[in-house]
């Protein structure tokens, strides 16, 4: 695309994006939502409120949390598995399936066969 294509292009999105934002500008609904954000805005300067506050001023039992960041989900520990080839009688003993050995009996042996080996 030439440059000029390019410019024309982006001066019509440009136009496109205006038009779309002086509609914005007249729609009676979004004038209502921002009187109300700064009226809300305002009441909060004025007492020194935060959001967290208005949050739990109007959900004092907390049922609409948001994920604390600093709470950490801790991932199930991994259980051993461990795998009898029932052709060599070799165990292999793994938590994950990364291991060298089960790679190979896996490509060897196809991956159905050797879950089948899993020991229980």
């Amino acid at each position: 695309m030439s440059r000029l294509a390019e410019f024309r292009a982006a001066e019509k999105a440009l136009q496109d994006q205006l038009a779309q934002l002086e509609s914005m500008k007249k729609d009676a609904g979004l004038k209502r939502e921002i009187e109300f954000e700064q009226k809300l805005l305002g009441l909060m300067k004025t007492y020194e409120k935060g959001l967290r506050d208005i949050v739990a001023i109007l959900d004092p039992k907390g049922q609409a949390k948001a994920p604390a960041p600093a709470a950490k989900q801790h991932r199930r520990p991994r259980v051993v598995k461990v795998y009898e080839n029932p052709h060599s009688g070799e165990l292999i003993e793994t938590k994950g399936g990364n291991h060298r050995g089960l790679k190979a009996w896996k490509e060897q042996y196809g991956s159905d066969t050797v879950e089948s080996w899993v020991r229980r």
